[in-house]
């Protein structure tokens, strides 16, 4: 089977969210096996009681995981225009597998939530791909066939680019129905690249 990991940090609950949707998304498409795991957390719980972080239970990835799967979906919040420091931590750590160009031609996706719409949310998306490329990763956007990007009746995450939620100032806005169909529509997509890149090598190693 085709394997994809939805990876992603969330201080709040909404990039959560949207990483639920994309593995929902990938899971739709036959012959994907979906993982589900968020980057380790660098705040100390009292700093993390304190400042209202969500609870999160979902098992926690370390970067020698990344290696066994064809495509990888980052999550992140945006903190000052870039990645969350943890997600930039855990790629940090991921230099082994850069050196033994281990996920070379593998497919990545990224996504993001952000506190308001010209808050660094494409900027986020942007330069979250800069490392994946480093690494020899194929980028995958979220293209214009997930029309749910383009409506001008309301606030609108995501772009093309990468799935997206706007969280508002204070954290209270949670990810729509638009974009957590544009995750469900990314994390598809994603899968159904992966699946077809698998399936082309298959059939070169058995030509």
């Amino acid at each position: 089977m085709t394997r994809v990991l939805v990876l992603y940090y969330s201080s709040y609950g909404h990039v959560r969210a949207l990483a639920q949707a994309e593995a929902e998304g990938a899971r739709s498409v036959p012959g994907i096996h979906v993982d589900l795991r968020r980057v380790p957390e660098t705040v100390p719980e009292a700093v993390r009681r304190r400042a209202g972080f969500a609870a999160d239970d979902t098992p926690v990835a370390a970067p020698a995981d990344l290696e066994a799967y064809d495509a990888i979906i980052f999550g992140t919040p945006t903190l000052f225009g870039m990645m969350a420091g943890q997600m930039k931590t855990f790629l940090d750590q991921a230099g082994g597998l850069w050196a033994r160009n281990a996920l070379v031609g593998k497919v990545a996706a990224v996504f993001a939530s952000t506190g308001s719409q010209h808050g660094g949310h494409e900027a986020t998306l942007l330069s979250t791909q800069i490392p994946l490329q480093h690494f020899g990763m194929l980028i995958a956007g979220m293209p214009y066939s997930f029309a749910g990007q383009t409506t001008a009746e309301g606030i609108v995450g995501g772009a093309p680019y990468g799935a997206g939620t706007i969280a508002g100032a204070d954290g209270a806005r949670a990810p729509t129905e638009t974009d957590l169909a544009g995750a469900r529509f990314h994390g598809a997509h994603v899968a159904r690249i992966a699946a077809r890149l698998a399936g082309a090598v298959l059939a070169e190693e058995a030509a």
